[in-house]
């Protein structure tokens, strides 16, 4: 274990856009933990239509109800009860036109928790940097004391994408060393999403990365590449999230606050 990581014990948050995010993050991981609570800050539903229609659903509730149905039962297997598991119904692709609200929704979750896990900053997924910044933020009204560490998920690369590491600099890094019987649960977890199997397919599942959450200044580019949902055009560009961070910030009582 690494200095800045504490042992994994106590009552852990963690917070994620999507249902599934938690599995491929952290999946082991959750089932080391004695007492965690899983939020899905999002519904993994877009509201255009178009990925529920593509995964055969009428309807993008009828979608978000199937992923519900998948973490539920993912979760299970990780030994998080129904009542540790909370959805905050945000559209996919609109946490990041949400991120005062979901800050404040957060704050008496991780007021009572001893660390918070969640996305790392890092210009990959809006969703994923907008959770990071509620994350934070609510730590911060909640009077900081909580502990944040943070899990890559993907960025942009000069040529395609870097999956499952951190953008450069930040600090320690800890990677978890699963058994044999813990990555043979995370796949029964990931065969649990089953409308995410494509995208599944496209990680490895025996590589857990964590570390302590830098002080990120999130009116800042995560780092000096692309940002990937610019490249990608999903639904925002970093205009439009410097826009709603800082439009969060002075909603929240943070604007030029040293985070």
């Amino acid at each position: 274990m690494t200095p800045d990581l504490p042992a994994f014990a106590g009552r852990w948050l963690v917070v994620v856009a999507h249902p599934d995010d938690e599995v491929l993050g952290c999946g082991a991981l959750l089932s080391r933990l004695s007492d965690a609570a899983v939020v899905h800050v999002t519904d993994g539903a877009p509201r255009n239509g178009e990925d529920a229609r593509r995964h055969g659903f009428d309807t993008p509730a009828d979608y978000a109800a199937a992923r519900w149905r998948e973490a539920r039962h993912a979760l299970a297997l990780a030994g998080v009860p129904a009542d540790r598991h909370h959805g905050f119904g945000v559209a996919d692709q609109g946490a990041a036109f949400a991120l005062a609200d979901v800050a404040r929704r957060l704050v008496p979750r991780v007021a009572g928790c001893d660390a918070v896990l969640t996305h790392a900053y890092e210009g990959g997924h809006p969703d994923h940097d907008a959770v990071a910044f509620a994350v934070h933020a609510a730590v911060r009204l909640a009077g900081g004391a909580t502990p944040v560490f943070e899990m890559p998920f993907y960025h942009a690369a000069p040529e395609g994408w870097a999956r499952q590491l951190f953008p450069p600099g930040g600090g320690a890094e800890h990677r978890l060393a699963l058994s044999p019987a813990e990555l043979e649960r995370k796949r029964r977890m990931a065969a649990c999403h089953a409308t995410q199997g494509a995208t599944l397919a496209g990680f490895a599942l025996d590589r857990e990365l964590l570390r302590r959450a830098p002080p990120h200044d999130f009116t800042r580019r995560p780092h000096g590449g692309d940002l990937l949902y610019e490249r990608h055009g999903w639904g925002l560009d970093w205009a439009g999230w410097l826009a709603a961070v800082r439009a969060a910030e002075a909603d929240l009582g943070l604007a030029g606050a040293a985070p």
